[in-house]
Parts: C-alpha cells; sequence; structure tokens
C-alpha cells in the first residue's frame, strides 16, 4: 500500500495520507499506519467487559465509578474506568477498592449473564472468521489472513467493521490490537483502551519493544519480573542484545521466550476452539475462619459448583487443587493427581479434603477456593473403583440429585454439609490458555 493511508474507523472510508479527521465523514476516528491493508492477527479485548455490561442493563450507572466484585471482604472482578481514576484495579481487595472510592456502586457478579454477553460476542467474531481462539469469556485472538476475497475489503476495515457492530448492537465496547503475531496483537490492544485499535507493524517492531518494560511480555509475572531487575534488565531493550543461549541457560527454557519476543518473534498459530483449561470456583469469607469443620461446608458448596459446570461441558478433571488464602493474603495450593478424570462433586470434595486436612493447623483463613484440571472428556471420567466398595452408591446418589436439579433447579436438594454453606459467594473461573505466570 502507499505509505500514510488511513482508514476512518466510523464510516470506513479510505483516504490517502494521513488526515486527522476522516474527509468524508469529519469523524475524528481515523487509524494511519504503513502496513494497515496488509496485517491480519487480531487481539480483541472487551473494555471493563462486567462493568460496562451493567451499565449497559442499568443507564443510571453510566456516570458512576462501578465495581463488580464481592462486597466488604471479596476482590475487584472488574472495575469501570470511572473507578478506575481513583485507583480501583481487578483482583484488589475491595476494602482497598473503596477506600480509593468510597462513593463506588458494587455490584455482585453475574457470570451467567456476562457469558452470555461474550458468547454473543464470539459468534460475530466466528461469522467473520472461523480462526478464532478465545482467552476467556471477553477476549479472543482472530487470524483474518485470506478474508479479504469474502469480505471485500482488507482485515483492518472488517474488523472495524466488527468493533462498531459490537458497540451498537451488543452495546459494549472492544478495543483491537492488529499485528503480524500474537505476542504484538495482544499488547498491542492495551496500548489505546477503551475503544481503540493499535497497531503495531513489523517496521516499528523491534524500535517499539526497546523502549517497553519487560514485565509486557507474555509469561513474565512478578517473580520472573523481580529476578529480571535483580540483573539489570529493565526494558525489552535491555533483553534484545543478549544471545538466546545465555538466556536459556540463566532463566531456564523462559530464556528462549525472551530472547525471541523481544525481537518481536512470535511463530504461535492461532488455534480455533481452544479449550478451557482448568474449572474452579472459590468464596471469600466474611470472618477468617480456622475451624476445618467450618471450612468444610463451603469446600462442599464449591465441589458441587465445579462438578456442576464439568458436567455441562462434558469435560472431567484428573488433577484436584485446593486453594486457601491466609488472614495476611498469603495463598497457599495444594494439588493431589487422580487415578481417573473425575466430573463428580463426592470425589473431588474427598480429594480436596484430604488436602485441606493437611493445612487446617490453626490458621485462619480468608477464602478457600477449589479446582480442577488436566481435562479430558467424560468418556473417560470415573470409572468404578475396587479399591472404595461404596464410590458406585455415592455416584448413583449424586446421579439422582443431579437429576433433581435438572427438573427442579439447583437449588432443589442438597446434602446436609451443603446447606451451612447455602450463602456463600463464590467466584467461578474457567479459565482459557493464557501465558504462563512465573
Amino acid at each position: 500500500m502507499a505509505a500514510g493511508e488511513t482508514l476512518c474507523r466510523e464510516c470506513f472510508t479510505w483516504s490517502a495520507g494521513t488526515p486527522t479527521r476522516c474527509p468524508s465523514c469529519g469523524s475524528a476516528r481515523v487509524l494511519s499506519h504503513p502496513e494497515l491493508r496488509s496485517l491480519s492477527i487480531a487481539h480483541l479485548d472487551c473494555d471493563a467487559f462486567y462493568a460496562s455490561v451493567e451499565k449497559r442493563d442499568d443507564p443510571s450507572l453510566l456516570d458512576k465509578p462501578v465495581i463488580v466484585g464481592g462486597r466488604h471482604r471479596g476482590v475487584v472482578s472488574a472495575a469501570c474506568y470511572v473507578a478506575r481514576i481513583y485507583g480501583v484495579r481487578s483482583a484488589m481487595p475491595m476494602f482497598k477498592a473503596l477506600d480509593a472510592c468510597p462513593h463506588a456502586v458494587v455490584i455482585k457478579p453475574d457470570m451467567k449473564k456476562y457469558a452470555a454477553v461474550g458468547g454473543e460476542i464470539r459468534e460475530m467474531m466466528r461469522a467473520i472468521t472461523p480462526q478464532v481462539e478465545p482467552l476467556s469469556i471477553d477476549e479472543a485472538f482472530m487470524d483474518l489472513g485470506g478474508t479479504e476475497r469474502l469480505h471485500r475489503a482488507p482485515p483492518a476495515e472488517t474488523l472495524a467493521r466488527l468493533a462498531k457492530r459490537v458497540e451498537e448492537e451488543v452495546r459494549v465496547t472492544v478495543s483491537i490490537g492488529l499485528s503480524f503475531n500474537k505476542f504484538l496483537a495482544k499488547v498491542s490492544s492495551d496500548l489505546d483502551k477503551p475503544r481503540g485499535f493499535h497497531v503495531i507493524g513489523q517496521g516499528e517492531a523491534l524500535s517499539f519493544l526497546a523502549d517497553q518494560p519487560v514485565s509486557i511480555l507474555w509469561g513474565v509475572g512478578k517473580t520472573l519480573q523481580r529476578k529480571l531487575i535483580d540483573d539489570g534488565i529493565r526494558t525489552i531493550g535491555d533483553l534484545q542484545p543478549m544471545e538466546e543461549t545465555d538466556l536459556m541457560r540463566r532463566y531456564g527454557s523462559i530464556g528462549q521466550r525472551l530472547a525471541r519476543f523481544s525481537h518481536g518473534r512470535d511463530d504461535r498459530r492461532i488455534e480455533p476452539g481452544s479449550v478451557v483449561k482448568s474449572v474452579s470456583n472459590e468464596t471469600t469469607f466474611d470472618t477468617d475462619i480456622s475451624d476445618i469443620d467450618a471450612l468444610r461446608p463451603y469446600l462442599w458448596r464449591l465441589s458441587e459448583e465445579v462438578s456442576g459446570r464439568l458436567k455441562r461441558k462434558a469435560i472431567a478433571g484428573g488433577v484436584v487443587t485446593l486453594k486457601l488464602k491466609t488472614k495476611d493474603f498469603k495463598i497457599v495450593t495444594r494439588q493431589q493427581h487422580l487415578l481417573a478424570p473425575t466430573q463428580l462433586a463426592d470425589r473431588i470434595y474427598r480429594t480436596a479434603d484430604a488436602l485441606l486436612s493437611k493445612q487446617a493447623d490453626g490458621r485462619r483463613f480468608r477464602l478457600i477456593g477449589v479446582g480442577v484440571s488436566d481435562l479430558a472428556g467424560e468418556r473417560l471420567a470415573d470409572p468404578a473403583d475396587l479399591a472404595d466398595p461404596g464410590f458406585e452408591t455415592r455416584r448413583k446418589v449424586e446421579g439422582a440429585m443431579d437429576a433433581v436439579r435438572a427438573k427442579l433447579g439447583d437449588a432443589a436438594i442438597t446434602k446436609g454439609i451443603g446447606l451451612k454453606a447455602r450463602k456463600i459467594r463464590q467466584q467461578p473461573s474457567d479459565k482459557m490458555p493464557e501465558g504462563e505466570e512465573l
């Protein structure tokens, strides 16, 4: 393409040069880049998704700071951009968020609603290209290579039309990153929020990355970031002159990723229909709990919730994980590998309870969670266990309870242990593949 061609994100007119406003409709929402017609890997991310859906459904909240999350002792699941002005961020303890923004409106998460809205957007994406790789309910990668003839437009224009359609029909906004690989597309989508559309081309990738902190590299968590800083590596530019072999010798296998990403190289392909990697649920208590007999009802209800989602998705998990958070916010996780995948609440609970018994040593906990990973199809789930003669009976009882719930609702029946925890606040999570946190 000719250098400096510009796309209007409102009327989708292409024009020569780099005008600050569209010569056709006058909009200032124009996008210019020398590689705009040739790039095809995108990352779409909904803006403050949970909070945006709540504002959409209650217009009285439009100009107010909105926080989605558990009240009092919970954490922030999402914060609107008004709340972010006051310093509120996702995963922040709620008491800190309300200290920063005491006049915020706090709303309990409605995951079923958010999943439905996310699914609607996902279908719009798949109508454009089958090459859609979900990361979570509100973000995904897209590969629009080869779609120009189908849509009679370059990928950039198709994406701009998609963003406008989502805004008009679903009434939430999205930000888009466009580049030549997944890593840079994801980085790009964070640079111009909300309602953003940012482009990183091959021509400027190295110079752009050089000034960025190492924390933007996919897979660099807080621990690795501290180690890099201790070694005098603060920016990606500090990494770029280093040899891949030296980085691998110093940091292990992640060193290869550091070397390649620091030069803007990423050969991972879009993987349509990527499966969920884990299913989990957790709750924060109103008062810290140390007594194991008081913790067990919560653990049972969480196990039921995880089991229910596994059954609805027709999957099973081979690893059970227990998560605890102490009163001083230290996170403790323990795992147990199973002999065969399970989707039964009974087996999840019994495995997690055995892990809990080793951790309930008098410490006070503010949060408990349970999850399963190493997922497989349900046909492999819960074979007969000759070492546990009561297992078959418990499986039949659980199946009968599931049948009652399917007919009368989830609250229709539960075991006695679950009645003590009917009012717990749960934070479900179906985790998609993402970069490893180190």
